[in-house]
Parts: C-alpha cells; sequence; structure tokens
C-alpha cells in the first residue's frame, strides 16, 4: 500500500483552489488585491460570510481576511450597503465616508480614501446628520472649487442618543442639539417627553432619522438640569462627544477585586529599588501619579569624565489590567483620561488610577523601570528596561522643587536631577528640537463653581526637569522597540508638506528671511530660525506661522519618527494611567523582554482609535473652557480690553484679550465701511480702498458687545 505525499496532496488542493478564486495565502499586502479581484468576478455584491466561502479560506487564514477587508472598507476600497453586502466602489462610481455638519446647515463628506472632501449643500445634509456614514456621488465643484456631492445611500447611523435642550412653541416640543453640527431640530411628541419641562437639558434617543420630507423624532432619555446649574457645561460635553462616563459592571467587579496594597507574589522576577531615592513632582492639583525619577553620579571611565545614571519608574499599569479583559475593554475604548477643570474623567477605575498604580509616597508601588547611563555631555549611552518594585520617597510639587533649587542649596537628590536636566536641555539644542513658547492659562473658581479669574500658569525649570527626564525615556522606549522589529503604536510627528512649506517660505520671503533646508526641511532648520526671530517685535506672529506648517502629532504603527522633538523613533511610555497606547508599550516591551511577542491587534485601526479619542478628549476639554469663559465674560459686556489677533479667516479676525486670555470675533463688517480680501498666505484681511489691513499678531483694541452661551462665541468691535 503506497503511502500519499501530503506535500503533492496539498499542491493539488491549492491548484484546484486557484482555478475557481486566488489563493489567499501567502504576502498580507496581497490579501487587498485578492478581494477585490473576488469582488471584481462576482455578479453582485457578496456578504463577507460569502466572500470568504468563495475564497475557500480555512480558519487559520480568517484572522488575516477579516484585517484585510478593514484596511480596505477604511481606504475606501470597498464599502457595504445596507443589508451589509460588499461593494467594490470604484465599481459604482460612488465615494464612502464620514458626513462632518456644519452649524450653517451644509456639510461635508470626508472619504475614506482620505481623498478631498465633498461639499454637501443644506439640502442634501437634510436626510443625514453629523457622524453619519453615507456613500456620495461627485456631481461638480462649487464656485469655490470644491467637489460638491449627491448622497446616494446612508451606510451606518452614528447619532443614537442627543444632548440639548427642550423647546415648546406653538405647542410643538423639539430639542435645539448642543452640538451646532447637527443643524436638525429633534421633534419631540408629548408622549416621548416624560417629566421633561421647556428650558431643560436633556437627552433624547432617536427613534425616527431624518429623510429629506421630515425631521428626526426622539425620546426623552434623561433630564439633567438647568442650564446653569454648576458642573452642567461638563454634563453636556461628556454627551456631546460621546465620552464613555460610566465603567462597565465587569471593569467594577474587576477593579474592586485587586487588593488594597502589593502582594509578596506580585514582586516575582522584580528587581527591588525600595533603597533608591525616588520622588514624583507633579502639580498641585494631581491626584495620579505617573511616573518618579531618581538620578546618581557616575564614577568616571578611563580618561572620561563624570557622568549619571537615571531612572526613570512608571506605574505598571499592565500588571493589573492585562489584554483582553473587561478593564482592558473599558480602557481602550475611552483612550485616554479626559481633564475637565475640577473633574476627571479617568481612563482607569479610581481603584487603580488614585490607589494601586498610582505613586503614591511611602507606599511600595511595582513599576516598569528605565534606567540609562547619561554622559557629561547629555548623551544617553545606555538603557535598560525591566520590571521593580520601588517607593516613592516624597510627592513633591513643582513650585516646591523650583524653590528649592532657586535657593542655590537644593537636596542633593534634587541637585543632580536638575544637574542631568541640563544636560539633557543642551543635548536637546544640539540635536535641533523645536522648543515653541507657550502661553498656558489656570482658571480659578469660586463656591459657586463658576470662574473667578483666569491666571497665566508659570512653567519653571522644574516642569522642564520632568519634562526632559520622560521625553528621554520615551525615546529609549522608541528606540529599544525599533531595534527588536516589535509593533506598537509610535507617536509620529511627520515631516511637514511641500505645499505648507513652499507657503511659509513664500510668507518668510517677504520680510527678508528664509527658512533652509531645501525642500524637506529639519528640525533644527526651524529651531535656528526659531532662535534667530526670538527678539524680535514680530516674533508671536512669525512663531504661529511657523507652527501651522507643522503637521499634528498621531499614533501610528508605522514609525515615521518626531520632527518636532527631532527623534527617530519615539513612542509614549510614561503615563500609562491616563494614555492607552502607553499601557499597549508597556505591554510590548514586556513581550520583548520575555522573547515573546504581543500579537492579535490590528494596529492600524488601533492607532487611528487612539488618534481620534485624543482628539475627541481635547475637543470636549476646549468645549467645557469655552463655556465656562462665555458664562465668566457675561459680566464684562461692555467693557473695552486690548488683545492680539490670533486668527484670521475671511469673514473676520479672533482676538485674544490681554488680560483674561479669551477669544473673541471681530466680524468682517465691524471692520470698516470697505470691501476686506482674505490673503491665506499672509494671513491678513486687507481693504480694497482703504488698503488698511488686519494680520495675524497684530494688535487691537476691541469692545466686547454680546456674549453667546449656547454657541459659546464672544463678539468684538473695534475701538
Amino acid at each position: 500500500m503506497s503511502k500519499k505525499n501530503p506535500r503533492k496532496t496539498a499542491l493539488r488542493r491549492r491548484s484546484r483552489a486557484e482555478r475557481r478564486e486566488p489563493d489567499f495565502r501567502g504576502n498580507a499586502r496581497d490579501y487587498g488585491r485578492r478581494i477585490l479581484e473576488a469582488l471584481e468576478r462576482a455578479d453582485a455584491p457578496l456578504t463577507e460570510e460569502e466572500l470568504a466561502a468563495r475564497l475557500r479560506l480555512g480558519k487559520p487564514e480568517r484572522r488575516e481576511f477579516s484585517a484585510a477587508l478593514a484596511d480596505l472598507e477604511r481606504a475606501g476600497g470597498v464599502m457595504k450597503n445596507r443589508t451589509g453586502a460588499l461593494l467594490v466602489a470604484k465599481r459604482i462610481a460612488l465615494v464612502a465616508g464620514r458626513i462632518e455638519g456644519h452649524p450653517d446647515g451644509h456639510g461635508f463628506l470626508v472619504p475614506d480614501d482620505r481623498s478631498p472632501s465633498v461639499f454637501l449643500p443644506p439640502q442634501e445634509m437634510r436626510g443625514v446628520m453629523h457622524g453619519d456614514r453615507a456613500a456620495v456621488r461627485i456631481g461638480g465643484r462649487d464656485h469655490r472649487g470644491r467637489p460638491t456631492g449627491t448622497i446616494v445611500e446612508v451606510l451606518e447611523r452614528s447619532n443614537r442618543r442627543i444632548v440639548g435642550r427642550l423647546h415648546t412653541e406653538h405647542g410643538v416640543t423639539f430639542l435645539v442639539p448642543e452640538d451646532r453640527r447637527i443643524a436638525h431640530d429633534i421633534l419631540v411628541p408629548p408622549a416621548e417627553a416624560g417629566r421633561a419641562k421647556p428650558g431643560q437639558v436633556v437627552t433624547v434617543d432617536l427613534v425616527a432619522q431624518p429623510s429629506k420630507q421630515a425631521q428626526p423624532i426622539g425620546r426623552v432619555a434623561e433630564v439633567l438640569g438647568n442650564y446653569a446649574d454648576p458642573g452642567m457645561e461638563i454634563e453636556i460635553a461628556v454627551r456631546k462627544f460621546d465620552l464613555p462616563h460610566e465603567f462597565s459592571k465587569r471593569a467594577m467587579a474587576a477593579a474592586r477585586a485587586f487588593p488594597d496594597s502589593i502582594q509578596s507574589s506580585d514582586l516575582q522576577n522584580r528587581r527591588d529599588l525600595r533603597d533608591l531615592q525616588f520622588v514624583t513632582i507633579d502639580g498641585e492639583t494631581a491626584k495620579d501619579f505617573d511616573d518618579a525619577v531618581c538620578c546618581r553620579r557616575e564614577p568616571p571611565g578611563q580618561g572620561q569624565r563624570q557622568g549619571f545614571r537615571l531612572w526613570v519608574a512608571i506605574a505598571d499599569v499592565s500588571h493589573y489590567v492585562r489584554h483582553g479583559e473587561p478593564l482592558d475593554a473599558d480602557a481602550r475604548e475611552r483612550g485616554t483620561s479626559v481633564y475637565f477643570p475640577r473633574r476627571v474623567i479617568p481612563m482607569l477605575p479610581e481603584k487603580l488610577s488614585n490607589g494601586l498604580c498610582s505613586l503614591n509616597p511611602n507606599v511600595e508601588r511595582l513599576a516598569m523601570v528605565c534606567e540609562m547611563t547619561i554622559s557629561h555631555e547629555g548623551q544617553i549611552e545606555g538603557y535598560e528596561f525591566y520590571a521593580a518594585v520601588f517607593r516613592s520617597h516624597a510627592r513633591l510639587t513643582y513650585t516646591e522643587v523650583w524653590q528649592k533649587i532657586s535657593s542655590g542649596k537644593p537636596p542633593e537628590n534634587l541637585a543632580l536631577l536638575y544637574a542631568v536636566f541640563k544636560l539633557l536641555l543642551e543635548q536637546r539644542t544640539r540635536r535641533g528640537a523645536i522648543d515653541f513658547e507657550t502661553v498656558e492659562t489656570r482658571m480659578l473658581f469660586d463656591a459657586s463653581g463658576k470662574i473667578e479669574k483666569i491666571v497665566r500658569e508659570t512653567r519653571n525649570d522644574a516642569h522642564r526637569l520632568i519634562e526632559e527626564c520622560m521625553l528621554a525615556a520615551n525615546v529609549c522606549a522608541g528606540n529599544f522597540l525599533a531595534e527588536h522589529d516589535h509593533p506598537v503604536l509610535y507617536r509620529v510627528h511627520d515631516v511637514p508638506s511641500a505645499e505648507k512649506v513652499g507657503a511659509l517660505r513664500e510668507f518668510l520671503a517677504e520680510l527678508g528671511m528664509q527658512l533652509p533646508g531645501g525642500e524637506i526641511p529639519r528640525p533644527k532648520d526651524y529651531a535656528q530660525l526659531l532662535e534667530r526671530i526670538r527678539k524680535r517685535p514680530d516674533f508671536a506672529l512669525l512663531q504661529t506661522i511657523l507652527l501651522r506648517s507643522l503637521k499634528q502629532a498621531v499614533y501610528s504603527p508605522s514609525n515615521l519618527g518626531h520632527f518636532g522633538l527631532a527623534f527617530e523613533a519615539y513612542v509614549h511610555f510614561t503615563s500609562p494611567i491616563r494614555r492607552y497606547p502607553d499601557l499597549l508599550v508597556h505591554r510590548a516591551i514586556k513581550a520583548v523582554l520575555s522573547k515573546t511577542n504581543y500579537s492579535g491587534i490590528d494596529w492600524e485601526a488601533l492607532g487611528l482609535h487612539c488618534s481620534e479619542t485624543e482628539r475627541r478628549a481635547d475637543d470636549a476639554s476646549r468645549d467645557v473652557d469655552n463655556w465656562l469663559k462665555c458664562y465668566y465674560m457675561r459680566d464684562h459686556v461692555g467693557g473695552t480690553f486690548s488683545g492680539s489677533i490670533t486668527g484670521v479667516t475671511p469673514f473676520g479676525v479672533f482676538v485674544t484679550l490681554d488680560e483674561y486670555f479669551v477669544d473673541g470675533l471681530v466680524h468682517i463688517s465691524e471692520l470698516g465701511r470697505d470691501y476686506f480680501q482674505f490673503d491665506a498666505a499672509r494671513h491678513m484681511l486687507m481693504g480694497e480702498r482703504t488698503k488698511k489691513r488686519f494680520r495675524l499678531a497684530d494688535r487691537m483694541t476691541v469692545k466686547l458687545v454680546r456674549v453667546d452661551l449656547e454657541s459659546r462665541k464672544i463678539d468684538l468691535v473695534p475701538v
């Protein structure tokens, strides 16, 4: 009896499959092409299961198949119709994407394939809402040259619960959404209003989506209270931006199950650093402490000057929050902690964020440690990562640390940290990192929770000391994972686009200046220019123009480097209590140390998610700040103030008031009896007849004439 050759049998099976559909094994980069080929061959749209069956996929290939399909959907190569069937987008000449509404009633489709946004006139927006996904057919261009579209199909509805204020007019009750990008008023039938009263802030669940013929209909889900109630601005922002603010029951149960202190079983395979003089240095109001630092002098090597050994200990959150468990699912959904004035929505339950994972003084804590040797020139000559147990010996604030350093007689541990900071700062300058000057503010509140005053937050070298230590640990983590070729989410700050650089050079040329560096400038080119212009009277203008030419930093598995900091590989390692990407970095480092691989993750999708949750948190915090500032400025209507132009648009200029650090709009109609032309390249408005110009960073004296709390708008007129 002859034995079958398993290799030949497998080859025969593969040959038969190739005659039917492309083989789905092999190079993962080809999967997307093979999916498109299979869909093109089909006579009709296919569901995901039908497509998988046609490709004759076994269980080992399904994970790669699903990931490739998700990539294609994100890129706009395929789209799902309302029944869930897959179509090739090019074949039906449609563009799929997400709807972005505008307060004026029109909107845009932001395509999945990152092509230019498609303008949607108000009549097209009547059947969709901000956040929906839709398929659009492009049908020309508007007067501004933008592609315009017609909505063919709504692919996915995003708005399930909407926050706003109830109004009643002529016996009809409706909700006006707080999110002005939702231009629809939502009808609330009497039977669906519950106990809610006109004027109150409520949330409604949509029971009928909008159409071109009818408004959306909603049912009151919860009554939040009156508009001016203390803390209402935060309750609104939480719901307006869909911030997850209640932990799941399973996550809370998991958090409660942890002991209040570390156990002896937690100490296995950890280095004992409890005798080292670690300290935490944070702001006065901080409650969760991610990081602690310690420094000592290193004896000089042969023919070398004395260097330093720096330890950066970071809370070992990954010891408690394991991949795929309930705590991890909640943390991943949130992506980040969200910080409001007087309130925080944490990424982790308080048992962890303020307890077990917080590096509180004089208690034992688990940490992931980056131990670095730093030369007398500030170069990181070596580093090591490991798990440890340690103790913070003091909880210090920036203010008291700076007072001790400024006294000239700081304790030895602070003197050593300050000495290594100065070396790292010198190395930062030599590296060519860009160092912008920014103004940070802090709100002081009265007993009722409203702003008493807004003050400038002064940064001193204690802030920068911790910043440089964290940067050093982050770049070591980035290099460590890049060298071991382990997937992770890098903190990417890509090089500026050629278009932005060209506009910047054109602007600088008019002032007799230039940005060196050729078509793609280096960070050092920006840094050197900043240093040259720092004492110019128009420094604020020039710095703003330089800053706006740069791209926004994002999370991505592609290591494109960090342009602003001038690092080739950079990750966020130092804040796993409040940032999910940092937690992922810890898991990846542990995987490398244990010679395993942290797998089973769609890193591309997770990078997009973490970038989006970061923007969501920033938008929500900014919205609350703007509401509080508007509420505060209502008492100053009629006042005259000095300020600087911090934004120029085709419809007017934004002015930041010196005394209150608050922005208001001077509408173009208030600038004078003239036709003002917007010059985007020069960041200014210029009158055709008077030649009067209003340019970024120009000084203005203005009068506050109106404050609109609901729209978060402050209106100014020139004096």
